[in-house]
């Protein structure tokens, strides 16, 4: 009861620093309503794939929270630095948060449980509590492994200065409008397709296994974060390096695990066994 009562009291008050950033970063993206050029939507897309897919989803979840496939230091740090231009927090930070979801998954001790509807999970637990300011043994508990590897841990402490070279190597190619496109706009999408995995594929899709928690398949999410919604296949199998299971489950960060495969760069690589496991479509409620 005890510890019910100390994680209600860490969801209470405004996170003035998320808040803060979060504000910032929209009102930023604001003028990508009248600044539109193809080069700034690939400024957009490209940075989206490199952040999103290469840091976010396969660097940061498939390769550092569940250890899901080995990678040389190299390019373990160059994905880990992708990551950080998503703005969303250090990647130690992130990792822990992830770690504690799958250990709590759907309960009380979930940072971003989707028990209470759609948006506590997709954006109230960033702007209200700790969020993700653990503190240091809690960050102990649940990455000792990023903490102990210091390459790990000076990309944490540095998170924020990749987005700023960015920002300048944007501005010499396209000016502000694709500063705007590339970094405030590229964020603020990445942000919400992200927090569509905790909040739309915990909610709406389908259940194929029965994991005890409200994950689901859901393709629109799925698209969106390069295989990430396929939220209920990783339910099932956490350590698995791919998430789309069948054919038409189309996965874009396990298509970017096979290259790294084939290049050498990606070995010891976790998949799930499906063949012996039962599927039974049930439509999310």
């Amino acid at each position: 009861m005890q510890n019910v009562l100390e994680f209600e009291k860490k969801r209470t008050g405004v996170n003035w620093k998320n808040l803060a950033i979060v504000t910032s970063f929209h009102l930023l993206a604001i003028p990508v309503l009248w600044t539109f050029s193809w080069q700034n939507l690939a400024a957009l897309l490209i940075g989206n794939w490199m952040v999103g897919s290469l840091g976010v989803g396969l660097g940061w979840h498939r390769l550092l929270t569940h250890r899901g496939f080995t990678a040389p230091k190299w390019l373990e740090y160059l994905l880990t630095i992708f990551g950080t231009m998503s703005m969303q927090d250090p990647p130690d930070q992130w990792v822990a948060t992830h770690r504690m979801h799958h250990k709590f998954v759907d309960t009380e001790k979930d940072p971003h449980s989707a028990r209470s509807g759609f948006w506590w999970p997709q954006i109230g637990w960033v702007l209200w509590g700790t969020a993700q300011d653990h503190d240091a043994a809690t960050m102990k508990r649940y990455v000792p492994d990023l903490l102990k590897d210091k390459g790990q841990v000076l990309i944490s402490r540095y998170f924020f200065v990749p987005i700023i070279v960015s920002a300048f190597i944007l501005f010499a190619i396209g000016g502000w409008s694709m500063v705007v496109w590339g970094v405030a706009a590229r964020v603020v999408f990445g942000w919400h397709t992200t927090w569509f995995v905790n909040s739309l594929s915990h909610i709406y899709g389908k259940r194929p296994h029965d994991t005890g928690d409200l994950s689901t398949n859901n393709w629109f999410v799925a698209i969106l974060t390069f295989g990430e919604g396929w939220h209920n296949n990783h339910h099932m199998w956490p350590t698995s390096a791919r998430h789309g299971t069948v054919w038409y489950q189309f996965d874009m960060n396990w298509i970017a695990i096979c290259i790294f495969e084939r290049l050498g760069w990606a070995k010891n690589i976790k998949l799930a066994e499906i063949e012996k496991q039962p599927i039974e479509l049930k439509q999310a409620a």
